[in-house]
């Protein structure tokens, strides 16, 4: 089964691709393959990975940290695709995946996540979602934070940008 991770994959309900990659890949290099490898496989893209990667290189970051980052930038990934699914939204750029991903990881909901995605217009998705990250980050918790981005989003473009500018 070690050399058919799908197999091993398809017989474990429960396992994440992060989960095999953790539990398969031993060295760091090995586990970022891993890692890029099951991003290709959940049809993620693995840009978002590579930049996390050269993020890494830049700041002299160990490989070890660098796996790991990879590893959870994928899990987040996973859950913000998952979340735009629920939502029944299926066109969404790399950047706006990123960014719920983020929030994912900020500590938004995964309900506040899909409920961004379904009532944001289009065009104002990403921003109205990294506002929401913004508020969770300062401390509002989701119920506020949500009503406080429902009632930006209401009125016009404007009132979701001075929303993040006080949020920042």
């Amino acid at each position: 089964l070690a050399l058919f991770p799908a197999a091993a994959h398809a017989q474990s309900p429960t396992a994440t691709p992060t989960a095999q990659t953790t539990t398969q890949a031993t060295t760091p290099q090995a586990r970022i393959d891993a890692a890029m490898q099951s991003a290709a496989q959940a049809q993620i893209p693995t840009s978002l990975l590579e930049s996390k990667v050269r993020e890494g290189a830049a700041k002299g970051v160990a490989m070890t940290r660098v796996a790991a980052a990879v590893e959870a930038r994928l899990e987040a990934l996973i859950r913000a695709r998952d979340a735009r699914r629920s939502a029944d939204v299926s066109n969404y750029t790399d950047g706006e995946l990123l960014v719920a991903s983020e929030a994912l990881t900020a500590g938004v909901s995964n309900n506040a996540l899909v409920s961004v995605a379904r009532t944001a217009p289009r065009e104002r998705r990403a921003v109205a979602t990294a506002v929401l990250t913004d508020l969770v980050r300062l401390g509002y918790e989701d119920g506020e934070a949500r009503a406080r981005l429902d009632a930006a989003l209401a009125g016009g473009p404007e009132d979701l940008v001075n929303l993040r500018a006080e949020a920042a």
